[in-house]
């Protein structure tokens, strides 16, 4: 890890992703101060509270007095924001003679971002990144220490970037104990849609399904074990932040969901036709999962 010393990190959104970052890059010693941009207050004074930063800014603040400026909001929002955020790049620029700001997103969509920023005369201040963790809570009493460790982040299209921008992020990753991975935006969203986003549409699909069936079945939720709560549990992630997730990421999304009916038809088939072979052929089959994670 290459820090030269502490830096001032700006963090847009003070839920769950963003103020983990928060916390783990104070206590290992990459932040000497954390400066926060949030839009709902009594998130922003909940973050102040439990001091995952220092003080609440406005964007322009944040901005000015950052090294790093890590964006953590919905993707929906942030396609405006990054923009937004390297427009003061330049203003300062202008300014100063020079800018070596960086900042970073860690949303779980890509190409719509790579869009929004192309052609931005501080575009290689950028980095496009997604950090592959997280939990059904938001927030920023959602914060936990330690989220990020051992898990991968993917970092997209990091030759649009300035090498010194990539280090950074590189710095910050490793100092969460993550392991970096590089894709293209088109690759991660595709990687994204079937590992990620698929698990969270099966899960508020099947919760929809418990509770329309609990309405006449009032012991449902009694009889609940873990395996049910831990295939379940996506299902209370925050609209907020999937909405514009699904949204962007449509057509990969869509054929992921095009597939999964495809093999939930096939459990129907072998159900329905009392073809025990078939059913066992099936669970079988899906069980070389086994070899990938384990």
């Amino acid at each position: 890890m290459r820090i030269e010393s502490m830096k001032t990190i700006g963090i847009i959104g003070l839920g769950l992703i963003g103020g983990s970052m928060a916390v783990d890059l104070r206590r290992r010693g990459f932040a000497g101060e954390i400066i926060g941009v949030e839009a709902e207050p009594v998130n922003a004074a909940a973050a102040l509270k439990i001091c995952l930063v220092d003080r609440i800014a406005d964007l322009k603040e944040c901005v000015q007095e950052s090294d790093v400026v890590i964006v953590a909001v919905p993707v929906g929002a942030a396609v405006n924001l990054i923009p937004e955020v390297l427009d003061w790049f330049s203003v300062f620029a202008q300014r100063d003679g020079d800018c070596k700001k960086v900042v970073m997103d860690v949303c779980s969509t890509k190409e719509q971002l790579a869009s929004c920023v192309n052609g931005h005369p501080f575009r290689n201040r950028y980095v496009s990144t997604h950090p592959m963790a997280g939990t059904e809570y938001s927030g920023p009493w959602a914060a936990m220490a330690g989220l990020f460790d051992g898990h991968a982040c993917i970092i997209c299209g990091a030759e649009e970037s300035a090498p010194d921008a990539v280090r950074t992020a590189e710095d910050i990753y490793d100092t969460l104990n993550m392991r970096v991975i590089y894709m293209e935006p088109s690759a991660h969203d595709v990687h994204a849609a079937y590992v990620s986003h698929i698990s969270h549409i099966t899960s508020f699909a099947l919760a929809l399904t418990v509770l329309e069936k609990e309405k006449d079945e009032k012991h449902i939720f009694d009889l609940a074990s873990g395996g049910f709560s831990s295939t379940v549990r996506l299902a209370k992630s925050s609209p907020d932040m999937w909405t514009p997730i699904l949204s962007q990421n449509k057509d990969n999304v869509l054929h992921v969901i095009d597939t999964y009916i495809e093999k939930m038809q096939a459990f129907r088939q072998a159900i329905a036709a009392g073809d025990e072979a078939q059913v066992r052929g099936l669970i079988e089959e899906a069980n070389r999962i086994r070899r990938i994670i384990r």
